[in-house]
């Protein structure tokens, strides 16, 4: 899943967008408002974890704009986390308000509700054919085996179990599972699908229709 944080401090938006990634999630940076404003005008974000006192756009202002436009679901992660700060944030179109210093795993829990809340009914742990995977708990198996599967294939995994046998394209692939050092015209969605494909293994479960994506066989 594809997510912006907006954090002005450098080294603190780095470190937790390390965390981010070692979860699975697909993560790009801004440091100030103006910056996450033009990016969320390019990327669909599934969630844009937003720092408040934001330099060149303040942070309640990159709130309220994106509230309004109904881009993403907007978790504020601020310092600033009194009563009265915290019903600000929501009255200004923030989904939910984390305060610092914060536990990771709070961080973590708190953005994959949001990312539940803002797509439509999945059942927790997706399966097809003989395979099942949680994404909660980042495990995969085929067969009762378990699959040592890398974020991008796991990520992929999910986004076309997700489709229920529709297809997904590479660019969707790429928009959801990889982030904005992503070069679009990469091989990474076809190399990663091989891959998965590979440990997957028999009978093949992903199939490639050409020009348009791929999907999960019936």
């Amino acid at each position: 899943m594809r997510v912006l944080l907006v954090e002005d401090e450098q080294p603190l938006a780095k470190y937790i967008a390390a965390g981010l990634r070692k979860h699975g999630f697909a993560v790009d940076l801004a440091f100030d408002g103006r910056a996450a404003l033009d990016k969320c005008e390019v990327t669909p974000y599934d969630v844009v974890v937003l720092d408040r006192d934001l330099p060149v756009v303040h942070g309640d202002a990159v709130c309220r704009h994106l509230a309004e436009q109904g881009r993403a679901r907007i978790l504020m992660l601020t310092a600033s986390c009194e009563v009265a700060d915290r019903v600000d944030g929501l009255t200004l179109g923030a989904d939910d308000y984390l305060g610092k210093p914060f536990a990771f795993s709070e961080l973590i829990a708190r953005i994959g509700a949001l990312i539940r809340r803002s797509a439509p009914a999945r059942p927790p742990v997706l399966r097809a054919s003989d395979v099942v995977l949680d994404p909660a708990r980042r495990t995969a198996e085929r067969a009762g085996r378990l699959l040592a599967l890398t974020p991008k294939e796991f990520g992929v995994l999910e986004q076309l179990l997700t489709a229920g046998g529709d297809v997904v394209s590479a660019e969707r692939l790429l928009d959801k599972v990889w982030d904005e050092h992503a070069d679009p015209f990469t091989n990474a969605v076809r190399i990663t699908v091989g891959t998965l494909r590979r440990k997957l293994g028999e009978p093949p479960l992903i199939e490639t229709l050409t020009s348009a994506g791929y999907r999960i066989r019936a």
